[in-house]
């Protein structure tokens, strides 16, 4: 085997700029090879779970795409429907035109303390979900902390995966957020990111603050 070396080669030992020019050259050949091979817009059935923070903020990101993009969307809060967050303020105030925002939820399980009025609750939250995501000109709905309600078996996880499934339109995006997602759920859904935690101040004694957590 020749171990003559080329005029490139050359070069680009000879030069960094020039190695990382062909190395990324490589690069976009590859990645313009997987995209052409890719296909066109698809609605995705997106899953935020795991025990790290993050889940709903992410969620309530993507809305904010959806109005930069002036696509119509939705909000169902279930379990946090009774906090007063800045996500609920900025987009009822600013945009309710693009988003529409429902409150569902009575708050955590514990302050409540009447299991029959959680499902109910929850329940009302579902109904209202289903009524938004059969709307095809709603692009993108965000049920937020949804996975909670499975979880606690307000809503059944099966009868959610079964209506994602038949019901939903084929260009409309729902995310789902919540810790303890099932397998079911994780199995229906196009997209699934876990949170992972690693540090949280709750445990140092600091409480939850205005524009971190709501």
């Amino acid at each position: 085997m020749s171990s003559a070396k080329t005029d490139t080669d050359t070069e680009s030992a000879a030069n960094p700029d020039a190695r990382h020019n062909a190395k990324m050259a490589k690069k976009k050949a590859a990645r313009d090879k997987i995209m052409a091979g890719k296909a066109g817009d698809h609605g995705l059935i997106i899953v935020h779970t795991g025990t790290g923070k993050g889940k709903s903020s992410s969620g309530f990101g993507m809305i904010l795409r959806c109005v930069a993009h002036e696509m119509p969307c939705a909000v169902v809060q279930f379990i946090k429907g009774a906090w007063d967050t800045g996500e609920r303020r900025l987009l009822t105030e600013n945009f309710s035109d693009l988003c529409e925002f429902h409150a569902m939820g009575e708050g955590f399980t514990w302050e409540t303390q009447d299991r029959a009025r959680d499902i109910a609750a929850a329940q009302a939250g579902w109904a209202k979900a289903k009524e938004l995501i059969r709307d095809p000109d709603i692009r993108f709905v965000l049920l937020d902390e949804i996975v909670i309600a499975m979880r606690y078996d307000y809503i059944d996880v099966a009868e959610v995966v079964a209506f994602l499934k038949a019901e939903k339109p084929p260009l409309t995006h729902v995310c789902l957020t919540g810790r303890g997602a099932s397998e079911a759920l994780i199995e229906a859904a196009d997209l699934v990111t876990e949170m992972t935690l690693v540090k949280h101040p709750f445990r140092s004694g600091i409480k939850a603050q205005p524009g971190v957590e709501f």
